[in-house]
């Protein structure tokens, strides 16, 4: 009897570590940023922190929905004591890199002393910057976001 029951089992078990397998590569690619590719070609050709690429994002912006933008952590940088991080970008047809100068860390102060290592991919909610433009330069100031989804 118990040979048969243990028999019975074994289809059971490897039913739930399949489905276990299954439900975690399923909510590992859930949290991962949807695929996008710009059809803009500045976006394509143009480095994000030149001042022909932020004046191209500048204006997209002025085109989209702000509800239905989305931002994820890409990157941290520090270029001679100038802080910045870069986030993906996307929504309402855009996709692109926003390089967000760091004046204060206020809720980041974790992903400035991990420059951005553990943090890197999560999604920021209702991400809030600055924007100044002159002609020499363009830049995007960080102001605060809602939330983080790791």
């Amino acid at each position: 009897m118990k040979n048969q029951l243990q028999i019975a089992l074994i289809p059971l078990k490897y039913k739930l570590v399949t489905g276990s397998i299954l439900l975690s590569f399923f909510l590992i690619i859930s949290c991962d940023r949807p695929v996008c590719e710009s059809d803009n070609d500045i976006f394509n050709t143009y480095d994000p922190n030149t001042k022909i690429y932020k004046d191209e994002l500048v204006k997209q912006l002025k085109l989209v929905d702000n509800d239905q933008l989305r931002y994820w952590l890409k990157s941290y940088d520090d270029n001679d004591g100038i802080e910045s991080i870069y986030f993906y970008i996307q929504g309402d047809n855009l996709c692109a890199i926003l390089h967000l100068t760091m004046i204060h860390w206020d809720k980041l102060e974790r992903v400035r002393e991990k420059k951005g290592g553990d943090r890197r991919g999560a999604e920021f909610t209702k991400l809030t910057f600055d924007i100044y433009q002159d002609s020499l330069k363009t830049e995007f100031i960080y102001k605060n976001y809602d939330s983080l989804i790791d």
